[in-house]
């Protein structure tokens, strides 16, 4: 009556519908999720911590707890409303005269509701099988007393119902009347006419009017909430909830269509206890109201009281929740429903029904739309495990219905709805920080997998441009051990391209009873996660360090995201350091270093790899077009010390992009040149290394007009847009060197040809020759240029072809970077500048 005679039938119809439209979509969603496996206590948090995870879950389950204590003590008022209707009283009157005995006030009201929530609390007290019983007997009670109003619409005669009204004056008294059928008084109801409501005073609204009739409709939940009392949750709730969703639905349209055909408005907006006037039996309206009532706010009261239990049972609170976890012999959570009981009488202090309708409104919306939210999700992830045996959903559905409650939230309060949701995620980011993890899994993690899987797809390596060249670094570590450091700068280096820490096992599969690297996966990863570097791992069995990385080039990355640069450790024979024990990720917080990791090799202990092996690896990565770096002692690399000391100028970072092993062919715009630039830029660009400045070091011989050149890279550098202080280094001396090892006259003693060759590296062109003292005096060079850097840039030349020659080759580069302390070897084969826009 309330709805009709405010909103009008059209408008009631369209209220009816929405809300329905809203509860339908949802009802979809909870038949799907609680037919996808067995179900526990706890309802709609169950379904919703399962699916999203304990963040979503936790959250949300306190919102349902609030919405369902908020729903009992609405209509616990209610019930309140309709007793001091009945027995109240009358406004102005000190005495009451036959049945009107109650007195009415404030406080004397909400002893009227303490005294009725009392009774519901002895009914949930008992337990499950007692409430179950209660219910099934109000329903007979309420099915009969509608029965009977149905048929008193039809068999009362038309009547003049007096009413009594409240105002400042004392009272007022006006008349009301059922007419019977009349398409008179079904045109006067057709459109709305909002009024002031005579319980509370406020004038009425769509909004607001709607807040109050979703209440009635909110009761979908109340099967799901038992979910863990029920013997076949998933067959008795799609069954149960759908039916009560039909028939109620049909119930409100009928009732809504006879009251405006045969009541005028002043009855609707003035009495809303008119049907005890026209029924043919009063009394029974008035046990079935009381009944209807009774009946769901214990059935609030118990879901309340099932989703603390679940709550507290999950540790998502910790001890905050402790009490409620406490059971009865037979498994009722009896502190779970005394605390839902303490709750609700705080809430009944609000006094009026109509004054928390629209807070409760927006609770139960929320928790409706996560609930579909829960069920998209698990929709869109296509998870094959995700098969509920109730098909008759689609992600459209969850989609309407997300929508559907998030715009209904909106137009019934925009303010509690702000509020709702504020508190939402001060709970959500409460949870993602505070509470353990959970072995429930985590939709976000499907989610993920899925959208990244039709990315990768996307991903066409046949688009690549040199403009969008990123790093995508494979990383080679024996050791994590001895490689922390070293780990943390090639993380500076990827520019958010992929990296890869790659580790190869030697063992054989065959003479093993299981796959060692599973076991090691874990280790690794906590690794990842304590250096705080955004890395993936990637280990492999193979009989030899070399097959090993080759294994790893071909098949590290997917798609389109796949090792473009082949990060190695120096070969030399210095002994390793536990750079991991002195850490800062594990000297700050105190933790222990993981312990999956084996002790360093000790220094008089035989390497895993010969000087032929590794150099092998370098030239199998340059033959696959990948770009090689080689690391030297960036163990000693304290990157926290060196960028953040308050000295003037600020660090620096050295750039040779000239191959100090072959003068006779210095350039500085082949591609490994400017694959080098590219490096060092890229280091200069972290957030880390940014008040880090470059230094390009630029050689020139007498006589090759040194500011020319100087003048073209300069412009070259602007070209890349790279900001790099460029100095001009003199080397006729260390050419010198190197010319006169190169004209020595041909033909002498066989002794004296041999001894030359141990001295010199023949390259793949057969026409250069450098002798040890011409490098170590390139390595003067180098080590002379102050102040001294953070790190250093050098150019990396490609290995001889004779694979005999690739120990004095390691020899030469270990002469070049001997003591230069953190240094870098360079080789760059793919085009990775752009000048253009």
């Amino acid at each position: 009556g309330f709805v009709v005679g405010h909103a009008g039938l059209y408008q009631a119809l369209a209220m009816f519908a929405v809300a329905y439209f809203i509860i339908g979509m949802t009802v979809l969603s909870v038949c799907a999720i609680a037919t996808n496996g067995a179900l526990d206590a706890g309802g709609a948090y169950y379904m919703i911590s399962r699916a999203l995870g304990p963040e979503f879950g936790g959250s949300i389950g306190i919102m349902f707890f609030l919405a369902n204590v908020c729903g009992s003590a609405l209509y616990v008022l209610g019930l309140v409303e309709a007793v001091v209707d009945s027995f109240g009283i009358p406004p102005g009157q000190e005495s009451g005269k036959g049945v009107h005995v109650l007195p009415q006030s404030y406080w004397y009201e909400l002893l009227y509701g303490t005294v009725l929530l009392a009774l519901c609390l002895l009914v949930c007290l008992v337990g499950a099988s007692i409430y179950a019983k209660a219910t099934f007997l109000i329903f007979l009670i309420v099915a009969a007393v509608l029965g009977t109003i149905l048929v008193s619409f039809f068999a009362t005669r038309p009547l003049k119902v007096p009413i009594r009204l409240p105002n400042a004056n004392g009272t007022e008294t006006d008349n009301g009347f059922f007419t019977g059928f009349s398409l008179s008084t079904l045109r006067d109801n057709l459109g709305g006419r909002y009024d002031v409501d005579y319980t509370t005073g406020q004038m009425m609204s769509f909004s607001s009017v709607f807040a109050v009739m979703f209440n009635g409709c909110t009761g979908i939940m109340a099967g799901s909430n038992m979910s863990g009392d029920l013997k076949r949750p998933s067959y008795s709730i799609p069954r149960g909830t759908i039916s009560a969703v039909l028939f109620t639905y049909l119930v409100y349209n009928l009732l809504a269509f006879l009251m405006c055909a045969t009541c005028n408005r002043i009855l609707l907006q003035k009495d809303y206890g008119f049907l005890r006037d026209i029924s043919i039996f009063p009394p029974l309206v008035t046990v079935g109201i009381y009944a209807a009532t009774l009946s769901a706010a214990m059935s609030n009261l118990i879901g309340a009281s099932r989703i603390l239990y679940a709550l507290a049972r999950d540790d998502l609170f910790g001890r905050a929740l402790a009490l409620a976890k406490k059971t009865s012999a037979s498994g009722n959570p009896v502190m779970a429903v005394i605390l839902s009981w303490l709750v609700v009488q705080i809430v009944l202090f609000s006094g009026k029904l109509n004054t928390i309708a629209s807070v409760v409104t927006i609770f139960f919306l929320l928790v409706y739309a996560t609930v579909n939210l829960a069920c998209l999700a698990l929709e869109w992830a296509s998870a094959p495990n995700f098969r509920p045996t109730f098909r008759y959903f689609t992600w459209h559905t969850c989609l309407l219905g997300i929508a559907g409650c998030c715009v209904m939230m909106f137009l019934i309060s925009p303010v509690s709805a702000s509020a709702s949701l504020g508190f939402l995620l001060l709970l959500l980011l409460a949870l993602h920080y505070l509470s353990p993890s959970s072995t429930w899994g985590y939709i976000s993690q499907a989610l993920i997998f899925h959208q990244v899987r039709k990315y990768l797809l996307m991903l066409d390596v046949r688009k690549d441009h040199v403009k969008f060249w990123r790093p995508q670094m494979l990383l080679m570590v024996q050791n994590p051990r001895g490689s922390a450091r070293l780990i943390d700068f090639v993380n500076d280096l990827k520019k958010s391209g992929l990296y890869v820490l790659g580790h190869v096992e030697l063992q054989d599969l065959d003479m093993l009873p299981s796959d060692p690297l599973q076991s090691q996966q874990d280790s690794w990863l906590s690794l990842v996660d304590k250096l705080n570097v955004k890395a993936f791992v990637s280990l492999t069995l193979a009989p030899s360090v070399r097959h090993g990385v080759r294994q790893l080039l071909f098949t590290s990355g997917l798609g389109g995201m796949r090792p473009n640069t082949l990060v190695l450790g120096f070969y030399d024979d210095e002994a390793p350091q536990d750079g991991l024990a002195r850490h800062p990720a594990f000297t700050s917080t105190r933790e222990e270093v993981p312990l999956g990791f084996p002790p360093l090799r000790a220094p008089t202990a035989p390497k895993l790899l010969s000087a032929r092996e590794y150099v092998g690896i370098v030239a199998d990565a340059l033959k696959m077009l990948r770009n090689v770096l080689l690391a030297r002692q960036l163990e000693s690399l304290d990157k926290a010390w060196e960028l953040r000391r308050a000295t003037s100028p600020p660090p620096t970072i050295h750039v040779w992009p000239v191959n100090l092993l072959r003068p006779d062919s210095a350039r500085y715009a082949d591609t490994c040149s400017l694959f080098l630039l590219q490096m060092a830029c890229v280091l200069n660009m972290a957030r880390a290394w940014r008040r880090a400045r470059l230094r390009l070091f630029l050689c020139v011989e007498a006589g090759t007009m040194p500011h020319a050149q100087e003048e073209k890279l300069r412009q070259l550098l602007k070209d890349l847009r790279i900001q790099a202080q460029i100095q001009l280094v003199p080397w006729d001396s260390i050419t010198h060197l190197h010319w006169q090892t190169c004209q020595r006259p041909p033909g002498g003693p066989a002794e004296e040809e041999e001894e030359e060759e141990e001295g010199i590296v023949n390259f793949p062109t057969n026409t250069t020759q450098v002798s040890d003292e011409y490098v170590c005096a390139a390595n003067k060079l180098v080590l002379e240029q102050s102040p001294a850097p953070a790190v250093r840039f050098l150019y990396l030349p490609r290995p001889p072809a004779d694979t005999s020659l690739y120990p004095l080759y390691l020899h030469q580069l270990e002469l070049l970077t001997r003591g230069l302390g953190p240094t870098v070897l360079v080789h760059g084969v793919s085009a990775v500048t752009s000048t253009q826009l």
